[in-house]
């Protein structure tokens, strides 16, 4: 199985997913790991990621993807924003999507705290503006205790596996 906690960034994907990791006993990744080197620049520098950005990195983590379900199954953390995105990603497997989704407010004032990550809070808007929401993914709302949310996510998930 192949779980991928979609969401705009400080979501919560990447605490979400390692929890979640944990209690299944699957390994976790997170797609910022696969950033090439320029995209990783660009964000640091405020400058907001392109389609044209993307599509590579894209099509690198659906290639790990294939070997990750041909392994066992994984947990992975990418904002997958867009439809588009999600079709790449989920090109060679069956993915069970789970959409992290909470206030601009709220998320904004996670990135405003948050140290050693090269996402800024000035590209938020422009990843909320990017974002298509999905029709078929688990939604799951932050405003939630870290607890409360894997529980719902193991309750909803029983059902796919």
């Amino acid at each position: 199985m192949i779980i991928i906690l979609m969401g705009v960034s400080g979501c919560g994907k990447t605490t979400i997913g390692k929890q979640l990791a944990l209690e299944k006993g699957m390994p976790f990744f997170d797609a910022d790991d696969f950033h090439p080197k320029e995209n990783i620049e660009k964000m640091k520098n405020n400058i907001s990621l392109t389609d044209e950005d993307r599509f590579p990195w894209l099509h690198v983590l659906a290639e790990k993807i294939k070997v990750w379900e041909q392994s066992g199954g994984a947990i992975l953390a990418c904002s997958a924003l867009k439809k588009s995105y999600r079709k790449i990603l989920s090109k060679h497997v069956h993915v069970v999507w789970i959409f992290l989704s909470g206030s601009f407010e709220l998320i904004s004032n996670r990135l405003e705290n948050r140290s050693n990550h090269y996402m800024k809070t000035s590209l938020l808007q422009s990843q909320f503006d990017t974002l298509e929401i999905p029709s078929d993914a688990i939604q799951i709302n932050i405003d939630n205790t870290i607890e409360n949310m894997i529980n719902l996510i193991n309750s909803k998930l029983a059902i796919h596996e």
